[in-house]
């Protein structure tokens, strides 16, 4: 479907969507409970309820799964995997004794990435979030062995990061930093080769031209608001959850905004689900959350997100040697639509990705699926 029709096109509609979304759901918050929407609120933190102290106890353990071999493809943005362990509410970065010393050390240095006012401190929770993940990519034609000019090159990340969640029941802003190397230390190919090797698949031969070994760094921030939540019918509901943010460093540098809405039954009192994009973690189950009370959930969702790229070394090339690279588009858009449901403390959400050309030079828009499972002991 997304094929027949062109990246320009399916770029306007995506920003047209989230235009609606973004005029439609203050309309609907404001219906439920008399209240003006004010873009103002988007940075003023909410006040946490004080018979919350449940989740405080809670560590959240978040796996992702992402590949195109749920679209029958192998390439582009072939595979994706992510292991996150996001930490019980904190009182302090810098002073609360559950954290251990040398990371309240490392705290000390980066308070200024907080961007709750000081005095506002105590409206607030705070979890620290630890990450390990790689991402792979390879070209269109698997048996070229020579550099295909018109083609992405062959790249592998493999990272390691911490962040910082600040949040209140309906906002988040969320501060990362992945710390990893791009290139054959990144063992993208050992790994694609492992995995194709069991499952009887044939190995793509371009490996000796993927990306010279770089390290590389990604600062990241995203702002995400619950911005309307209502109950359409009992049994039934609905919420729209906005983000905004950007990364920095040699890997990747851009901006990026979007939205999600979710209509079903018990929605969680997280923040979405998304795939694995940096700063997107947002499955912590907040005050009133079903998983609490060993309810169960479903429901479906619509995500949008476009991005603005300054930098992105998976296509433009190694930032000081000279290596494959192809002429990048600067704005690209995503879609995605899935179904998540929760059981106890579990959580479960499968989504078709679907995401416009990335490279000038590049035949086809990119598809692929993405699997999330959180655990919150």
């Amino acid at each position: 479907m997304f094929r027949t029709i062109s990246d320009q096109r399916f770029t306007s509609i995506t920003c047209a969507l989230l235009c609606a979304l973004l005029a439609i759901t203050p309309a609907l918050n404001a219906e439920e409970t008399d209240e003006v929407f004010d873009i103002n609120d988007l940075t003023e933190p909410v006040v946490l309820p004080d018979n919350a102290p449940e989740i405080r106890q809670s560590w959240t353990l978040n796996l992702y799964f992402e590949n195109d071999l749920f679209n029958n493809t192998d390439q582009q943005y072939t595979n994706g995997v992510r292991v996150s362990w996001i930490s019980p509410d904190i009182l302090s970065f810098v002073d609360d004794a559950q954290l251990p010393i040398w990371i309240r050390r490392v705290n000390t240095y980066l308070t200024p990435f907080d961007p709750v006012p000081f005095d506002q401190q105590q409206a607030v929770s705070r979890r620290l979030i630890f990450s390990l993940g790689q991402k792979m990519f390879t070209p269109e034609n698997r048996l070229l062995t020579e550099v295909d000019p018109n083609d992405r090159p062959y790249a592998g990340w493999l990272y390691a990061g911490m962040g910082y969640h600040t949040r209140s029941q309906h906002k988040m802003n969320s501060f990362e930093v992945n710390l990893g190397v791009v290139g054959p230390a990144a063992l993208a190919k050992e790994a694609q080769d492992l995995v194709h090797d069991l499952r009887g698949f044939d190995r793509f031969d371009g490996w000796d031209n993927q990306l010279k070994n770089e390290p590389g760094i990604q600062l990241v921030y995203e702002h995400k608001n619950r911005i309307a939540r209502t109950s359409l019918f009992p049994g039934m509901e609905f919420d729209a959850i906005v983000h905004a943010g950007g990364s920095l460093g040699n890997v990747a540098t851009y901006v990026n905004t979007g939205g999600q809405i979710r209509l079903g039954k018990n929605l969680p009192s997280d923040l979405g689900t998304s795939a694995l994009r940096a700063g997107g973690d947002s499955s912590v189950p907040g005050f009133g959350d079903p998983r609490f009370d060993n309810q169960w959930s479903v429901h479906g969702f619509m995500s949008l997100d476009g991005r603005f790229v300054v930098r992105d070394i998976f296509l433009d090339g190694n930032t000081w040697r000279d290596s494959h690279s192809v002429d990048k588009r600067h704005t690209f858009a995503e879609a995605s639509f899935g179904l998540a449901g929760t059981y106890e403390r579990w959580k479960l959400s499968y989504a078709r990705v679907y995401r416009t050309k990335q490279f000038r030079t590049q035949r086809n828009s990119h598809n692929f699926g993405s699997i999330a499972l959180s655990y919150s002991l």
